[in-house]
């Protein structure tokens, strides 16, 4: 039974954020530790021999801005598509649509990775008791070895309120400090020179795979060196460093994406942190890293002695190979949270891409580009920010919204001859907005509705009227502008559907035969249509504001037709009962119903939530299944959603094992979308901390459920600073596999209910208030 209890006892001092440590320098990218200030990322090699940053910058991006991107065909066919689709004309209305419908990109572009920092060290002697940590507590990157009876010590870091790297050197001997500095060349078109105290290149993000080799950002890579005692001299593009006591290199990376002179910044930034000194770099960003860091603490349970003091890629195999390793878990929830703050802060320029902010020049290679996919991908990026206590890490995002639903008025117009905005599957950092350039991918029109939720979603936790108000509601009410104008009825039950659109990035097999995707009224399409319309709806009432549209989306809402189980007992993706052409395909954004809406929940739709159940065990069932790392982590959080923490802990434990690498960064596997080999993707990282969030606490705005899905294996643990829908914080801990205790703080007075199985509480608090609750 739930009881409110005035006491809390801690059971004990919050666990620290955790580590990853390795016995050896990384050979290859994958066993590179990341860092990143929000905007400048490297990946810290750690060797003995030579130092490798590998950097990479959010707004480093190839393509330009553009306004010729539908087809100018598009609006004369669209009607009679829809006929053809309606009719069962499937073939037709496939080809047409691949010839009219998709977009013709002028100059996309792609993020793309910069050079590497180089430091080389002219020692031959053998290297004894190496090791290579990332805290993330800290956000530091440290090497340590032994070499030559000395002691050498470096240190890594990215400062956002400094906006540099920072590379420290030191020895346990003075004068033991050497090396040679230089940028690795021919990454990106430049030109590299050395000066009296560091390397510079300046050159253009070009290349002619995703827009025609001439269009890009101007950037400037820029290193300072700044040495204790010693000398440095200039070799040619190389500065060289000998006997000194302890060194310095700052790093600093500047472009011309929002019009800024890149070495003017890079200048700036570069001298700021001079003046400063290391000492204060170092401390300014500690304090800004540990304030984001330390509002979430986590301990899933201790795992064997003898594991919990291997390297980090020695227990990840360990665990690939069936072993249970519940302290890598949490570290594993840490790290997602520590990749998005230093991935994604406030003041960065543009949200997390595909890569996150770490690229390994691998998505940018190849077809997809390392852009902003809106059909899971950018999504799934932020689905830990709110939960996990990082709200202010969505601003890029939102950002990134509001300038796409700007740039999405003229493709709405364009291409439907609708009202308000639209967007589809991809957008870029010059606001693309029209379909994307390939059949059966690019013609997803709620890519932008969905992003969108991530603004309903801040709203939510947090309840700052002014967002809503502000921010908020003008994208949602032009976005319901745009759908009520676009849906049609379906003619057989007068349902309001959308189209031509494709459930991405899916097909099926037509009545006629045909291998099509393009449809009407694909499932994944009403469940964003809905959301659209219920929360602008909803927010149109909270603000007492436009009466008349409230009446419209009442009526449209209505009418959109219902959820449908299929043949073989599965959630439909289409509206009919197609045949999947691809059953093992990765995508399952119908199931979106369960997570991140709720429209489909286990106690509210119990058939339709094991329609969603069907679903997932078939497409894992057929052949050749598409595993890859934004799956599991969706496969996570829909288990976490069925209320099935043993299920959700498996496919957790898969994309830690199976779809991440050495580093516990997640990949999308080789082999699947057309890529030749693993591919870095940031999204798994995130969803599989948001999927440990959802396991631990779920929330709706009116209830508040404590342990939702708590695997059997988690049998003794704790979490605290978990954040809830409606302004609440959550710390609690269980014991045998049940809730001992709850402690929930409200930052505006507010009730919920709170929810522990079958017990229900009501629970009323104050501004700034607290209530605890004991299970007995």
């Amino acid at each position: 039974m739930l009881n409110l209890n005035s006491e809390w006892k801690s059971p004990g001092a919050d666990a620290p954020s955790g580590a990853l440590w390795y016995a050896r320098p990384a050979t290859r990218w994958f066993e590179a530790l990341p860092i990143g200030n929000g905007r400048l990322g490297g990946m810290v090699y750690g060797g003995t021999d030579r130092e490798r940053v590998q950097l990479s910058e959010s707004t480093a991006w190839s393509g330009e801005p553009s306004t010729a991107d539908v087809s100018p065909t598009a609006r004369q066919h669209l009607a009679h598509i829809r006929e053809l689709l309606f009719a069962g004309r499937h073939e037709e209305a496939q080809r047409l649509a691949a010839e009219h419908l998709t977009g013709r990109p002028q100059s996309f572009g792609t993020n793309l990775p910069l050079p590497e920092v180089w430091l080389d060290f002219h020692c031959e002697a053998p290297v004894r008791d190496y090791r290579r940590t990332l805290d993330l507590d800290t956000g530091v990157a440290s090497i340590t070895y032994e070499q030559d009876g000395i002691r050498l010590t470096r240190a890594v870091l990215a400062s956002n309120p400094h906006g540099v790297i920072a590379i420290r050197l030191t020895a346990d001997r003075p004068g033991s400090i050497g090396c040679s500095l230089a940028i690795q060349d021919g990454v990106i078109p430049g030109r590299i020179a050395a000066t009296d105290n560091g390397v510079v290149l300046r050159g253009h993000a070009h290349e002619d795979l995703h827009s025609n080799g001439q269009q890009g950002v101007a950037l400037e890579i820029r290193t300072r060196l700044v040495a204790e005692g010693g000398s440095i001299r200039r070799v040619d593009d190389t500065l060289c460093l000998e006997g000194a006591d302890a060194a310095v290199v700052y790093v600093a990376v500047g472009t011309s994406w929002a019009g800024d002179d890149p070495a003017f910044r890079t200048e700036v930034l570069l001298s700021a942190a001079v003046d400063a000194g290391y000492a204060a770099v170092r401390a300014a960003h500690l304090a800004d890293h540990r304030a984001l860091m330390r509002r979430v603490s986590i301990d899933l349970g201790s795992s064997p002695a003898d594991v919990a003091v291997l390297p980090t890629d020695e227990r990840r195999a360990r665990l690939a190979s069936g072993e249970a390793d519940d302290e890598l878990v949490a570290l594993y929830f840490q790290f997602g949270r520590y990749l998005t703050v230093a991935g994604s802060r406030h003041n960065s320029p543009l949200p997390l891409a595909l890569q996150g902010l770490w690229n390994d020049g691998l998505a940018s290679s190849a077809s997809w580009t390392n852009d902003f996919h809106l059909d899971m991908n950018t999504q799934q990026n932020y689905w830990a920010a709110e939960v996990t206590n990082l709200a202010e890490c969505q601003e890029p995002l939102f950002r990134l919204i509001e300038a796409t639903a700007a740039h999405g008025r003229t493709t709405a117009t364009q291409m439907y001859g609708a009202p308000g905005w639209v967007a589809h599957t991809v957008t870029n950092a010059w606001g693309y907005t029209a379909p994307g350039s390939g059949i059966g991918w690019g013609l997803n029109v709620t890519g932008g509705a969905w992003i969108a939720l991530q603004l309903w979603e801040h709203y939510e936790y947090g309840g700052d009227e002014v967002f809503l108000r502000e921010r908020l509601y003008p994208v949602f009410r032009e976005a319901a502008e745009f759908f009520l104008a676009h849906l049609v009825a379906e003619p057989e039950h007068g349902w309001l559907v959308t189209g031509p659109s494709e459930s991405p990035e899916n097909w099926y097999l037509a009545p006629d035969g045909s291998r099509c995707s393009v449809s009407m009224g694909a499932t994944a399409d009403r469940v964003f249509v809905e959301a659209v319309l219920r929360i602008c709806a909803e927010s149109a009432e909270l603000l007492a504001v436009d009466a008349e549209l409230r009446a419209r989306i009442a009526e449209a809402r209505r009418r959109l037709p219902p959820f449908r189980i299929g043949r073989h007992g599965q959630l439909q993706e289409w509206l009919y009962d197609y045949e999947e052409a691809d059953p093992s395909h990765r995508h399952t954004s119908h199931l979106s119903a369960l997570f991140p809406e709720r429209q489909i929940t286990p106690r509210d739709t119990p058939d339709l939530a094991r329609a969603t159940e069907v679903t997932i065990e078939r497409r894992q069932q057929a052949p050749g299944w598409e595993q890859t790392e934004w799956v599991e982590a969706n496969f996570t959080v829909y288990f976490a959603r069925l209320l099935k923490g043993d299920r959700a802990l498996t496919h957790l434990t898969n994309l830690i094992a199976d779809a991440s690498e050495a580093n516990l960064m997640s990949y999308s596997a080789g082999g699947v979308a057309g890529a030749e080999q693993n591919i870095y993707s940031f999204d798994g990282n995130a969803g599989g901390t948001a999927g440990i969030a959802e396991m631990l606490v779920q929330s709706d705005g009116n209830q508040i459920e404590l342990l939702p899905a708590l695997p059997a294996s988690w049998r003794d643990g704790y979490v605290r600073g978990l954040r809830a829908r409606g302004g609440f914080t959550v710390d609690l801990h269980w014991r045998d596999g049940r809730l001992d205790a709850a402690r929930i703080h409200s930052s505006a007075a507010a009730s919920t209910r709170l929810r522990y199985g079958q017990e229900i509480l009501e629970a009323k608090l104050g501004e700034g208030d607290a209530v605890v609750v004991r299970s007995s």
